[in-house]
């Protein structure tokens, strides 16, 4: 029932309109500035600056990054492959745990949430786990080390865990008990369908995490076909800047030319659409269950 403590006049109305449009379109500005430039020339680029209406339209950035052929390609399967299958890894470990923790109950699980806790306040290092994972555990070089050094996140863990212990009452965990439901039959059974929102989240950020992750790839492979997407482009545009910053003949007249029209703004642009373009493609899929986890607590009984 609509009342005057509840309703919003037409001129807040507008107020509300104007300010999200203006934000919607400093959203929106950015992205199209990519785009426009992953489509311009490097002269034009050279020239004009970033523009939303170039001098010269080109598919210089991407014929250049179709000459990459097979490995842009592989790269591209390695690391849609490790995503994926380290996302469903990384959200079964942790949501294992978070069940374990989050059981009243069971005795340990006050250490083995310090055991968490601790590791978020205490890291061995950089050159400590490059050690283990090349010398102990043989890692590098191999698809392993994109899923199990990063298999577990204490924070995300926590979040679960602290999602289970507001969202799902412990009535309906003593009814399984009485009905002898195991611990795996309750994870499955009453967990797992009041638990999608904060799955869906986790599993997002982990999604995002991965997909833009390029350190690894940079620290342990050496072979090509295991080179992630991200890896890949940094690479490249590190090339380039080389190229760019200590190439002789650019002394000369030919040189000069030559380096005005190799790609570079208008490449990290372009491999910048190669990027977001599969998380623009990911994210409707999440947003039911972000929408679902805001408006759960907003029922009352």
């Amino acid at each position: 029932m609509t009342t005057s403590m509840n309703r919003i006049s037409w001129r807040w109305n507008l107020i509300f309109y104007v300010f999200l449009s203006l934000f919607a379109l400093m959203v929106l500005i950015p992205i199209a500035l990519v785009v426009v430039v992953s489509f311009s020339s490097a002269k034009s680029v050279a020239d004009v600056g970033f523009s939303l209406t170039p001098a010269e339209w080109s598919l210089q950035a991407y014929q250049h990054l179709w000459k990459m052929g097979k490995q842009l390609k592989d790269s591209y399967l390695i690391t849609i492959f490790y995503t994926v299958i380290g996302t469903v890894m990384s959200v079964t470990a942790m949501s294992l745990y978070a069940y374990v923790i989050a059981q009243k109950r069971f005795a340990a699980r006050k250490i083995l949430t310090w055991f968490l806790f601790f590791t978020m306040l205490f890291s061995g290092g950089l050159v400590p786990s490059y050690i283990v994972n090349t010398v102990y555990l043989h890692l590098n070089d191999t698809i392993w080390v994109f899923l199990l050094p990063t298999l577990v996140s204490a924070y995300n863990v926590i979040i679960l865990r602290t999602f289970i212990m507001t969202t799902i009452p412990d009535a309906l965990f003593e009814a399984a008990r009485i009905d002898g439901a195991g611990h795996f039959a309750v994870f499955w059974r009453i967990v797992l369908p009041l638990f999608k929102a904060g799955l869906a989240t986790i599993g997002l950020f982990n999604v995002v995490n991965r997909w833009n992750d390029w350190f690894i790839g940079m620290m342990y492979i050496n072979k090509p076909e295991l080179v992630p997407l991200q890896t890949l482009l940094q690479k490249m545009q590190r090339t380039i800047e080389f190229l760019r910053a200590n190439a002789g003949v650019g002394s000369t007249p030919e040189g000069v030319a030559l380096l005005k029209n190799l790609p570079e703004h208008n490449l990290r642009m372009a491999c910048t659409i190669l990027i977001i373009l599969p998380m623009t493609m990911a994210y409707p899929f999440f947003q039911r269950y972000f929408i679902h986890g805001l408006t759960m607590g907003s029922i009352k009984e």
